[in-house]
């Protein structure tokens, strides 16, 4: 592996009575992106945040906002979190019966439009739109609750994944979001993700928010080194 791993700390997990303080502790301790989980109830059993979130989180901190949409319909909720202030958006390949609509809605708005897929979608179900991305989300668990469990067998998708980004010659990201750690970290890099999603491994009681993230790079840092 040649490209460098981004760090987008998930507030799925954070604190929402200091949600403020915890972002600004992410900016400070590097974070590429801030990660930001939509759930509607419907396309995953549960409820989290809307547009209001995102604009909340743009006013205190300046990393982009990577908004990850598990919402039926999404290309109803497009304008208002481009307005929010969303850096990029990604929908999923299953919520979207015109996905290459809603992918140049996405770039049209000024965001960087991502697809996202689950566990049991093959990679190949990209090849139509991998020309109109700037991201590839790749759950690794299935998604609507944090805190699981690592999907190991997704391990594969994320190499073929990689292949066919490489085959295309564009600058696409490869994100992985879903049991992410220091055990996990390694594994989806060595497998070619190039942006990686925590929640719980950096918000959490045990440790600050700059120990989660510096953790997370170390453990890929020393792969590469073995």
């Amino acid at each position: 592996m040649t490209q460098s791993i981004r760090i987008a700390p998930s507030i799925l997990s954070a604190d929402f009575t200091r949600l403020g303080e915890q972002l600004r502790d992410a900016e400070a301790a590097g974070a590429d992106l801030i990660h930001i989980d939509v759930m509607d109830g419907r396309f995953v059993p549960n409820i989290t945040m809307g547009a209001l979130v995102v604009e909340a989180a743009r006013r205190v901190t300046t990393v982009p906002l990577d908004v990850h949409l598990m919402i039926f319909e999404p290309e109803r909720h497009l304008d208002a979190f481009a307005r929010a202030g969303a850096h990029r958006i990604s929908v999923h390949w299953e919520a979207c019966p015109n996905l290459h609509r809603t992918l140049q809605t996405i770039q049209e708005l000024g965001c960087g439009p991502g697809v996202a897929i689950n566990p049991h979608i093959p990679a190949s179900f990209l090849s139509e739109v991998l020309h109109l991305v700037d991201v590839v989300l790749v759950m690794t668990v299935n998604p609507g609750f944090g805190g699981q469990a690592f999907l190991p067998e997704t391990l594969p998708k994320l190499r073929q994944l990689r292949a066919m980004i490489a085959a295309s010659g564009r600058d696409v990201d490869l994100e992985v979001d879903g049991g992410i750690h220091v055990g996990t970290a390694a594994q989806v890099a060595a497998a070619g993700a190039s942006v990686l999603v925590a929640g719980s491994a950096i918000f959490n009681a045990r440790h600050s928010v700059k120990q989660g993230i510096e953790a997370l790079r170390q453990a890929v840092h020393e792969s590469k080194s073995r």
